[in-house]
């Protein structure tokens, strides 16, 4: 069987390929094979195939390899699509957006998985280390002081705002 190369599209955007052959004119038990009575035999193969069986064949070798994968990989998926009511893309203008959209979803979960194995507290904790260890390392540039100055007028690093946080003032030498 041999194609003519061209590619054509489903209405679902797969891509497939026809492969024909003129052998099938003469062939005696054609009509086991095809009812069409002008073409013959016409085969359809999309673009993924190969992919697809080796997937398949990957299954069949190691059945047990692909229950551990469910287990572990597909949980994320049905929690985001069935629990969060996530079954599409919410912004299908391209791949970059599409991702963008997945990787929310993904952090959204990964947090809350976060907070349901170490509890709310300890991950509040946490953060508040982080913030202030990043925190004391800003508060020693100048144009991080001065840019804090105008945006919180009201909370001037002398101020119990700051202090609260303990961070406090730190003087910054010109």
């Amino acid at each position: 069987m041999k194609t003519n190369g061209t590619w054509y599209h489903t209405e679902n955007g797969s891509r497939f390929q026809q492969y024909k052959t003129r052998e099938c004119k003469n062939c005696l038990v054609r009509p086991q094979c095809t009812s069409s009575k002008r073409n013959g035999k016409i085969v359809q193969r999309r673009l993924y195939a190969e992919s697809i069986e080796a997937n398949k064949q990957r299954i069949k070798e190691n059945p047990q390899m692909y229950r551990q994968r469910q287990a572990i990989v597909e949980h994320p998926y049905g929690t985001i699509k069935r629990q969060w009511g996530f079954c599409h893309i919410l912004s299908k203008k391209g791949i970059k957006r599409a991702s963008s959209d997945v990787g929310l979803m993904m952090l959204a979960y990964n947090l809350r998985r976060i907070i349901n194995i170490v509890g709310i507290e300890a991950f509040r904790e946490y953060l508040t280390s982080i913030f202030l260890s990043i925190w004391g390392k800003l508060m020693h540039f100048k144009p991080i002081m001065d840019i804090l100055k105008i945006v919180f007028p009201e909370h001037n690093p002398e101020s119990r705002f700051f202090k609260r946080l303990g961070m406090g003032y730190i003087y910054v030498e010109n």
